[in-house]
C-alpha cells in the first residue's frame, strides 16, 4: 500500500480518539510507519538520502521502543503494509503532520493524566514525536533540495 494512503488511514485512526491506552497505540502505529517510510526512502532512494533516511528509520524505531508494544489491541502493525512511497516530498509532508498532529493528541492526554505514569509515559511519547517530525523535516528538506536540482 501507498504510504499516503497508510499514512491517511492511520490519522483517521488517531482522530478517533479514545483512551490514554489507544493512544498510546496509535503512537506506536505511528512510529512503526516512521520507521518503515524512513527506511523505504533509504533504501530506494537517491544515495544521499541514505543518512538522512535511516536517521528518520532509527527514531521511529527508538520510538517504538520508548513508547513501547501497545497496551491494547492497536490491530495489524500498518507499517508492514508499506509497498510504495511514490510521491517521497509529499509523503514526509504527510508524515510531518501526522506526528505534529500525534504530538498535540497526547499533550492533551498528558494534561488529564489521571496517574504520573501516565502523564511521563505520554511526556516520553511527546518527545519522541518531536524527534521524529525533526528529522522526518531533514530528510524532506534532503528530497526537496534533490528535486530542485533535477535528479
Amino acid at each position: 500500500m501507498d504510504a499516503v494512503r497508510l499514512i491517511r488511514a492511520t490519522r483517521e485512526s488517531l482522530r478517533s480518539g479514545g483512551t490514554e491506552r489507544e493512544l498510546m497505540a496509535e503512537a506506536w502505529q505511528i512510529q512503526a510507519l516512521t520507521e518503515a517510510i524512513g527506511s523505504y526512502v533509504a533504501l530506494h532512494g537517491a544515495p544521499e538520502l541514505r543518512t538522512p533516511g535511516f536517521s528518520v528509520c532509527e527514531a521511529g524505531g527508538r520510538a517504538c521502543g520508548a513508547t513501547g508494544p501497545p497496551g491494547v489491541a492497536s490491530g495489524p502493525l500498518r507499517a508492514a503494509l508499506l509497498t510504495d512511497v511514490r510521491e517521497p516530498a509529499g509523503t514526509l509532508r504527510e508524515l510531518r503532520e501526522l506526528l505534529s498532529e500525534l504530538g498535540m493528541a497526547l499533550v492533551s492526554v498528558a494534561c488529564t493524566a489521571e496517574s504520573e505514569t501516565e502523564y511521563w509515559q505520554c511526556i516520553e511519547a511527546v518527545d519522541a514525536a518531536d524527534e521524529s517530525k525533526d528529522r522526518v523535516g531533514v530528510l524532506l528538506r534532503a528530497v526537496e533540495a534533490r528535486q530542485r536540482e533535477g535528479t
